[in-house]
């Protein structure tokens, strides 16, 4: 039946393929291109596509903020990956222990501290309208970019299962027939190398267009091995990523999007630093040195990837009606290893360090991934009182994971299956000239499939739910510059399985779904003839049975949990200034309080932190309670801050100076707290100073990453020692970029 069902709607993609739709090009004409050439007051409009369709972000009834290219090409040139991301809108945070291989993606407080390649995540990230399920994936360079939306809270009906936490959905510059070339490079610390550009036009004036992007990102190796006394052996990497894209406009209402990206990683896994916390608190102590570890294994902390996407996108205009078929295939392929304990030896071992090492680990995961998606979607048009779009959604993955010890325990793998289908429908109505509520409705199945393919017994294990995600949103003008709206809805990540702990002759552990009702009430606003921008909004959401994964403890194992509930709220506030043209300030803060309440909740702890919750021995295990903490990595406070200032230099050009900022307020690591394994306030900065041509068509600029050279701790490791991992080092360089 599912295989059948699968043929079926692969045909269907084919079938709507073959149709297309119109997607319309847009040109900036000779006058527009003059008058860019003086600063104008007034704050950009912002565009974005939380409902499947562009609409000014003042007009959304969803709480969302944007990061623009420039802000991407800022943030990213320094060789930063995807993790970059933390903190650059309220509630959005981002952390990873595998390097810049499998990020994990947190907003409002909620997301997943399971590192291995089979988790699974509340937070979807979809580029180019494919949604990219496995972490691996999440992990694909950002580049050639015209916008980031965070869409923060459910969004189950449009977006689907495993997205109670909200989307973070990146928009890739597409073909046009106007003829551009955008080229950038910046050079720094570390031999840190960051070269992106693309370039596009017609083929077939207004029949076949094309653009082509690329990004190669590199750093030498610049980390000592203190145990074997070699310098300059880790933290460098080769990062290298390519897109084409072909557009076909055969008529006016007729369009083929074709896409082909390509990913390929070489380098350094995570750093991992054995016991540079505490004992008894969360301070770098004595035996951190960000320029030196002690590592005996690991082989190099190496992470070896490739990870391939194709895609097409048609669309049809039937008249008052559009056709969107959304067809993809992505593949990942790789693997990541590392010293696990930080340091060398053993205490059972003539020598040991830094600090106390109970035995040594060395391990590698590595994934072998098939995905496929099918999407078809039709929508009237958006332009009328009455608005709806209905469309229908297939989901299919394949993947093996194999972990290995270096020498124990012997490699497994275990293979992971997932079919999943849904239908949805969403409508908007005007109700007056100032007010409109929208509705949203979503049917999802959900199938996963688990089985030991070698090392140990099979051990198979099936978990299936199939649910209805709902939303329900009003929106008011309430004047010509402000709006207020309210949003109710519901979510849900589909069951999970997680088999990592076969490697270490444990059992595969399995989580039910876990269910979110979100409330949301929020404000929009523009005044002050559009150089004052202020949006908020305020939240409150419960789970039932949150998915949570118990990580490490002394027994090293990841074990899925479901909590009874869960709760969480705060609130986002967003805002942007041109008080005169040459200078813009944006501005935004969030507060997330979350908290695990089961009162019988009971997990694995560290093996020499200091925990502070209530334990109890359980044989020879210790377990803490976890009732009422915080969920793990959440930091209640995350602040942004940005400004850029330019001063006119002749008739076309500005010297400009641009900074931004960061704030991650007090987070935890895991589901116990512990004296040493959380993080205190932390700020990070850079900053960006050079000349420009006002119309965008040259910069060069020297630049500053991590300005104040901050040590801030992302992340522990507890069963072994009290490991952790930091942030990247601070970076000088210099930046050249071309637009034609």
């Amino acid at each position: 039946m599912a295989r059948s069902l699968s043929s079926t709607i692969r045909l269907a993609g084919i079938s709507a393929l073959a149709l297309g739709a119109a997607q319309p090009a847009f040109a900036q004409d000779a006058s527009d291109a003059a008058a860019a050439q003086e600063p104008e007051a007034g704050l950009d409009t912002i565009i974005v596509t939380a409902n499947r369709r562009e609409e000014n972000l003042q007009d959304v009834p969803v709480s969302a903020a944007t990061l623009s290219a420039d802000a991407v090409q800022a943030v990213f040139a320094a060789g930063a990956e995807v993790t970059a991301l933390a903190g650059r809108v309220p509630g959005l945070y981002v952390e990873s222990s595998n390097g810049r291989a499998a990020p994990k993606f947190y907003i409002r407080g909620l997301g997943n501290t399971d590192f291995d390649l089979a988790a699974s995540q509340p937070v979807s990230v979809v580029m180019d309208d494919v949604v990219l399920e496995n972490v691996s994936l999440k992990a694909f360079p950002i580049f050639d970019v015209e916008r980031i939306e965070v869409l923060r809270g459910p969004q189950g009906t449009l977006f689907g299962r495993n997205t109670p936490a909200g989307i973070v959905k990146i928009d890739t510059v597409r073909p046009s027939d106007e003829f551009t070339f955008d080229a950038a490079a910046s050079y720094g610390s570390y031999d840190s190398l960051s070269i992106d550009g693309g370039i596009g036009g017609p083929i077939v004036q207004d029949l076949v267009s094309f653009r082509a992007s690329f990004l190669w990102q590199s750093r030498s190796d610049w980390v000592d091995n203190g145990y074997t006394g070699e310098e300059n052996v880790l933290g460098g990497f080769d990062d290298l990523a390519a897109r084409f894209q072909l557009l076909l406009t055969p008529t006016e209402n007729i369009s083929v999007l074709g896409s082909i990206q390509y990913r390929s990683l070489e380098g350094s896994s995570t750093l991992f630093r054995a016991n540079i916390l505490g004992p008894g608190n969360n301070d770098l102590n004595d035996n951190y040195d960000r320029d030196t570890v002690f590592y005996d294994a690991g082989g190099g902390n190496q992470a070896n990837y490739e990870a391939l996407i194709a895609s097409m996108k048609a669309e049809i205009d039937l008249g008052g009606v559009t056709l969107t078929s959304i067809t993809a295939r992505a593949t990942s392929e790789g693997s990541s290893r590392g010293d696990i304990d930080g340091g060398f030896g053993a205490a059972f071992l003539p020598e040991m360090g830094p600090g106390l090492i109970p035995f040594p680990a060395d391990s590698q995961d590595s994934i072998d991934l098939t995905q496929f998606t099918q999407e078809i979607r039709l929508a009237s048009d958006a332009n009328q009182p009455f608005s709806w779009q209905i469309g229908g959604f297939y989901f299919e993955s394949d993947f093996d994971v194999t972990t290995e010890g270096f020498d124990f325990p012997p490699p497994a793998t275990v293979n992971h299956t997932n079919e999943s289908w849904a239908v949805f429908g969403q409508a908007n109505y005007q109700l007056t000239d100032s007010a409109r509520i929208t509705a949203g409705l979503r049917y999802t199945e959900d199938d996963k499939d688990f089985v030991v393919v070698s090392g140990g017994a099979p051990q198979p294990r099936s978990v299936s739910d199939e649910r209805i995600s709902w939303d329900l949103a009003a929106f008011l003008d309430v004047s010509d510059d402000a709006s207020v709206y309210a949003r109710v809805a519901s979510g849900f990540r589909a069951p999970t399985i997680q088999g990592r702990d076969v490697a270490f002759f444990g059992a595969p552990s399995v989580a039910t779904s876990e269910k979110i009702m979100s409330y949301e009430a929020g404000f929009k606003s523009e005044f002050a003839g559009r150089t004052v921008r202020l949006n908020g909004a305020v939240f409150y959401y419960t789970i039932d049975d949150p998915q949570f994964s118990a990580v490490g403890g002394s027994g090293n194992l990841i074990q899925l949990v479901n909590a009874d509930k869960g709760r969480g709220y705060g609130f986002e506030l967003d805002s942007a200034f041109q008080p005169v043209p040459e200078l813009t300030i944006t501005a935004g803060v969030s507060y997330n309080n979350t908290r695990i309440q089961d009162e019988d909740l009971l997990v694995g702890t560290c093996f020499q932190c200091t925990v502070t919750d209530e334990t109890v021995v359980i044989g020879v295990d210790t377990r803490a309670y976890v009732d009422g903490n915080p969920f793990p990595q959440a930091p209640e406070w995350i602040g942004t801050f940005t400004a850029r200032y330019a001063v006119p230099v002749g008739a076309s050009g500005e010297l400009f100076a641009y900074t931004d900022w960061t704030y991650q307020g007090a987070t935890n690591f895991f589901l116990y707290e512990s004296k040493e394994f959380n993080s205190d306030n932390q700020w990070e900065g850079g900053l960006r100073v050079g000349y420009a041509r006002q119309d965008g068509s040259y910069e060069i600029a020297a630049f500053v990453r991590n300005i104040t050279d901050a040590d801030n701790v992302k992340g522990g490791i507890d069963f072994n020692n009290n490991t952790g991992f930091v942030n990247e080092p601070r970076i000088f360089g210099a930046a050249v970029r071309f637009s034609y």
